[in-house]
Formats: C-alpha cells, structure tokens, sequence
C-alpha cells in the first residue's frame, strides 16, 4: 500500500516536470551558444534535464498543471511552455545576431564582400567580418553572465507564469519588433563608424583618381580600403563590450517584462 502512495505520488509529478522540462528545452534552441553544433544534441538534451531537475524543486509550489490530463490536452500546453523558452532565448539571441550583421556590412563596405567562408553550423558561407564580429560577441555574452541572466530569468518565469497558464495568442509580437529594431540600430551604430570612414575614403580616392589619372585608383584603393577600414574597427571594438553587455541586459529586461504581463494578464 506504501509503495502504491508513493508511485501515486511519483505520477502527480510526471505532468508538471514535464512542462518544466520544455519550457527549459525552448531555450536550448535559439538561445546563443546553447544552439552551437559544437554542443552535441545528446548534451543539450541532458543540460535540459539536468537543469530541469535541479529548477523543479524550486517552482513545485506555484505549479497549476493539472495531474491527469489526456494527451490531446498535454500537446498545446507542452507546445505553449516550449514557445516560452523560444522567446526568451531568440530575444537574448538578437544583439549578437546584429553584430554579425554590423560585420556583413562592414566587410561589404571595405570589399570583403567576396572573401567568404563555409561556416558548418548553419551550413551556409558567411563573411568573415561577420563570424569576427560573432564571436566577439558570445564571448562578451559569456563574460557578462548573459548564460547566467538568461537561466535566471527563465527559472524566476515559473514564479510568474505557472506552467500550463499560458496560450498560444499570447506570443510577444510587439516585443520581437522593439528589440528587432533595436537590434537594428545596434548593428548600424557599430558599422556606422567604418561604413562612413570607407565612404569618405572612396569619395578622396575618386578625387585623386580625377586630378591624377596616372596612378591605378582601383589597385591603391583596395589595399588603403582595407588597411582603414581594420584600423577603425580595431578602435570602435572597444565598445563593442558595453554595447552588448547593454545590448544584452536590455533583451533579457524586456522578456522578464514580457512574462510578468503574462503573470499580471491570468
């Protein structure tokens, strides 16, 4: 009789872990590093659970999952939770992303446009100035604890927003375009400073090719485009830290947001 209260008891917790397990899982799939294929699918999926495991404890109180539900019924709220999880790691996800594309327009800006690599997690060529700017970026998302924020942010969401009290019609639309746009002006205040220094070099070149058409403007002004174009990025990088450190803090302020009007809206 024991051993049955206890498996009873046991099977109360399957549904409500459950749900916490996925809203966990949402974030392994757009939040940064998280996503790398560096990071075997095996690992994430045991990262989830592991963590899963240790945040249970911690919002088994405030659960309002029910503990016996059909199947039909466990698929949205699971799929709700999930969606979740995926907000929050893709609005983390955007400051970096701008920077890549700050990179892209940079290096179209000083011509690597052409000079590009094969990049195996998205199976696809990126441009190099890209991929620098991206990596920079996740380092200076790892050493501001964004890893740290973002798990925080998602295990204080229980306390908010309880498992299975959210629905599909309440996906933050409007807040993925604020930060979109934000991410946008992000990208464009890092690129602005080589894009303008490019043109203005351009504009100088073709002044002198004008008053001395001896010399070959089109082989001198590739080299001197590239050779001014690095050396300003080498000076805008060191504000690149602050920039997505706030950048960051800024994303991850405005997913907490999102879920305490999700907390306030039940």
């Amino acid at each position: 009789m024991e051993t049955t209260d206890s498996l009873s008891v046991l099977i109360a917790h399957v549904i409500p872990f459950t749900l916490v397990l996925f809203r966990l899982a949402g974030v392994f799939l757009m939040a940064p590093i998280l996503t790398s294929t560096m990071i075997p699918t095996k690992f994430r999926a045991l990262l989830a659970t592991v963590l899963a495991v240790a945040a249970y404890p911690m919002v088994a109180p405030v659960l309002t999952a029910p503990a016996e539900i059909d199947l039909f019924g466990l698929l949205p709220l699971i799929a709700c939770e999930a969606m979740i999880g995926l907000c929050v790691g893709a609005l983390a996800a955007i400051p970096l992303l701008s920077l890549e594309l700050s990179g892209v327009m940079m290096g179209q800006s000083i011509g690597f446009g052409l000079a590009r690599v094969y990049n195996p997690e998205s199976d696809v060529d990126t441009d190099l100035l890209g991929q620098l700017l991206l990596m920079v970026a996740t380092g200076v998302f790892v050493a501001v604890g964004g890893i740290e924020s973002l798990f925080g942010g998602i295990v204080r969401s229980f306390e908010r927003v309880p498992v299975g009290s959210v629905g599909a019609g309440q996906a933050p639309l409007d807040l993925f375009l604020g930060v979109l746009a934000s991410g946008c002006d992000l990208g464009l205040r890092v690129a602005m400073p080589v894009v303008g220094s490019t043109l203005l070099l351009v504009i100088v070149l073709g002044v002198v090719g004008k008053t001395m058409p001896q010399i070959n403007i089109m082989t001198v002004g590739f080299a001197i485009k590239i050779f001014a174009g690095l050396c300003v990025l080498a000076l805008a990088m060191v504000a690149v830290r602050e920039i997505v450190g706030t950048a960051t803090d800024d994303a991850i302020d405005r997913s907490l947001a999102w879920l305490q009007s999700l907390g306030g809206a039940r």
